[in-house]
């Protein structure tokens, strides 16, 4: 099938603003967006700039914005976006060049709620033992993978760069819910400021966004209410 894709270019370097790239070729159904983007930066326009690694939907570095929805291009069929797919840079962050973001800042964010185990008790002679029940209650956190996809597509965001983001508070939920953990009231402490949790506004554009379908809404509710409690 031929496909026409068309990607938001812009090199700060020598562009005064961004501008379309269009590129027309032949596709499977089943080729993902990242494989249109390969080819054209390997046989059409080898200046073309995006991030890429595993292209397994596991590293998170192919995030970008593909017709309006934050998605990885490894993980988007070309059957399911169409003949004509529209390529952007993720919104919010910085543009390096053309498809890829200085992710400096989401990096900051997460490193702010100490996304660690924190437990100053001695250790024990083995390791600290957790039950299935235990472990279940952080499981659906632990599947974030970095990408911002879900910070980067949420109006909050977009209004106030200060304010933390969903993946920074599904980062702090993890380790929050985590019975072997002491710092919680520390990350509490963080998310109660006023760029924290309650910049939230329950839009559920990150739910939408995740790629590895994380309920992240639910999460961000729970560490409010944890929140009212203390």
């Amino acid at each position: 099938m031929k496909v026409k894709v068309k990607v938001r270019r812009f090199n700060p370097e020598k562009d005064h603003r961004p501008y379309w790239g269009e590129y027309q070729l032949e596709a499977q159904p089943t080729d993902r967006v990242l494989d249109l983007l390969v080819y054209i930066k390997g046989y059409i326009d080898g200046t073309l700039t995006f991030r890429r690694s595993c292209a397994h939907g596991i590293c998170g570095s192919d995030a970008m914005v593909i017709n309006g929805r934050n998605r990885l291009a490894c993980k988007e069929l070309v059957k399911d976006v169409g003949r004509t797919i529209v390529i952007e840079p993720l919104r919010g962050l910085p543009v390096i060049k053309d498809l890829a973001v200085d992710m400096e800042p989401f990096f900051r964010k997460y490193r702010s709620i100490l996304p660690f185990l924190i437990n100053d008790e001695p250790p024990p002679y083995t390791e600290r033992l957790q039950s299935p029940e235990a472990r279940e209650r952080f499981d659906d956190t632990t599947k974030c993978i970095l990408c911002a996809a879900c910070t980067t597509s949420c109006p909050s965001f977009w209004a106030n760069d200060s304010y933390l983001g969903p993946a920074a508070i599904v980062q702090a939920h993890r380790f929050i819910f985590d019975d072997r953990d002491r710092g919680a009231q520390a990350r509490l402490a963080i998310l109660a400021e006023a760029d924290g949790v309650w910049r939230c506004r329950t839009i559920y554009n990150c739910v939408d966004a995740c790629p590895r379908e994380i309920d992240i809404t639910r999460a961000i509710g729970e560490v409010k209410k944890l929140l009212l409690v203390e």
